[in-house]
């Protein structure tokens, strides 16, 4: 993967968490462990 993926895939994760963090009220607890599982993966490939 190269940088320009890594960092597009780490801005999408990012973006989504947002997302999902700022409609709490409206996300289920697996939607918002589902972002943070994937912007967790999105760190761990960029390391």
């Amino acid at each position: 993967m190269t940088t320009e993926e890594q960092i597009a895939k780490m801005t999408t994760a990012i973006k989504q968490a947002i997302k999902v963090m700022g409609d709490r009220f409206g996300s289920t607890e697996e939607e918002v462990a589902r972002v943070i599982l994937e912007l967790k993966a999105s760190l761990q490939t960029a390391s």
